[in-house]
């Protein structure tokens, strides 16, 4: 079986409060779910739908909602913090490389953001498979590459 993030040993893994940003972020998220997983979209077609993360130092890429069958792959490594949907704050460390798949039934979802902690950029790969339990979500205008837009 390919792991998941449920395999992945965080480093710090809590159930505090969140700061006030970030609960009102969430909270914006829950009212108008945000398909986009990641910074921009690559590539997609009938089947797929490929993303791309680059986060600077620092920087942090906002919530978002999984609905589909998907794999992650980290391209460079790195450190990063999440806010997960069921209250927990999460750190992990990624290595080149490392790749997770998660998959949802009907109804479920996973809602989070991710923020680089390093000192590097830190890249990752996400591809969805549109063919799952849930229907893809509508991405808002603009989003798709010029090329595949038309």
């Amino acid at each position: 079986m390919a792991p998941t993030m449920l395999d992945k040993q965080a480093e710090k893994k809590e159930k505090s409060q969140w700061p006030a940003d970030i609960a009102a972020e969430f909270e914006r998220e829950s009212k108008n779910p945000n398909p986009c997983v990641g910074s921009t979209l690559l590539s997609e077609n009938e089947r797929t739908r490929v993303w791309i993360i680059r986060l600077a130092p620092g920087e942090r890429v906002g919530f978002h909602r999984h609905v589909l069958d998907y794999f992650w792959t980290s391209v460079s490594g790195g450190r990063g913090r999440q806010h997960v949907h069921d209250g927990t704050t999460i750190e992990c460390t990624y290595q080149p490389g490392e790749t997770r798949h998660e998959s949802y039934g009907k109804g479920e979802f996973k809602v989070h953001d991710l923020e680089n902690l390093g000192d590097r950029e830190m890249v990752f790969m996400t591809v969805e498979f549109k063919d799952s339990a849930n229907k893809p979500m509508p991405l808002p205008a603009g989003v798709r590459p010029q090329s595949e837009a038309a």
